[in-house]
């Protein structure tokens, strides 16, 4: 398999690329507007076609490619299906693997950040797109996020995979890249087995943090698969 981690600086977020050595086909993970020119430089580097787009879940802090890159290169965009959104070619579900060549995705439903936040499950890897950080997790104070649902998704989902698991988040404010799953397990502030529920419900309630920046413009975007003037 031909695997990429991809930053987008502005707002911290990874785009991976997956791609199948034989069939030459790829998929983008969470693809940022703004980043699609490197995107379809990298899928030509290593000589690969672009097969599916899929997103972690709608964002708020980016406005995604998933419509230029279906224009520029005829693939198809895949969205959880808790998403309520009518522009994308597929649904996203939990138990419906998405496969390219040899490499398969298995979409785990891991909400809590947001309703219809996905992690995806790619052999020894998991990308965890905001459910799970290095050493963090996404907030849970907009887009129906629930404190509860993400300590249950957490706890019940991601952390039931096998230790050895690497963890690709989809943002790293520190220039870190990769963790694993029993590294979070161990020292995860929020979310380490050393904390309780109602530990990190408390941290959760207490985060007061500032409203994203440009949740108005992402959001209405991104249900329109990043349509820049959706109404």
């Amino acid at each position: 398999m031909i695997f990429r981690q991809l930053f987008e600086p502005e707002t911290s977020t990874y785009t991976y690329l997956l791609g199948d050595e034989e069939t030459r086909e790829a998929v983008l993970v969470d693809p940022v507007a703004s980043m699609v020119d490197r995107d379809l430089a990298a899928l030509a580097e290593h000589g690969l076609t672009l097969k599916y787009v899929l997103e972690t879940h709608v964002h708020a802090d980016h406005v995604a490619a998933d419509t230029e890159l279906r224009e520029r290169t005829g693939c198809r965009v895949g969205l959880p299906e808790q998403s309520g959104v009518d522009c994308a070619d597929f649904q996203v579900r939990e138990g419906e693997p998405v496969e390219v060549g040899s490499v398969r995705i298995d979409p785990l439903y891991t909400p809590g950040h947001t309703d219809d936040s996905h992690s995806y499950v790619v052999g020894d890897m998991v990308l965890t797109g905001d459910t799970l950080l290095i050493d963090g997790c996404g907030r849970t104070d907009f887009q129906n996020g629930d404190a509860e649902a993400l300590f249950e998704s957490v706890r019940n989902k991601l952390f039931a995979l096998p230790e050895r698991t690497l963890v690709y988040p989809g943002h790293d404010y520190n220039h870190r890249h990769v963790s694993t799953i029993g590294q979070e397990k161990e020292r995860n502030p929020r979310l380490g087995m050393d904390k309780s529920r109602e530990e990190f419900l408390e941290i959760m309630a207490n985060l007061d943090l500032p409203y994203p920046k440009r949740i108005d413009e992402a959001v209405p975007a991104n249900k329109q698969c990043g349509r820049k003037h959706a109404a």
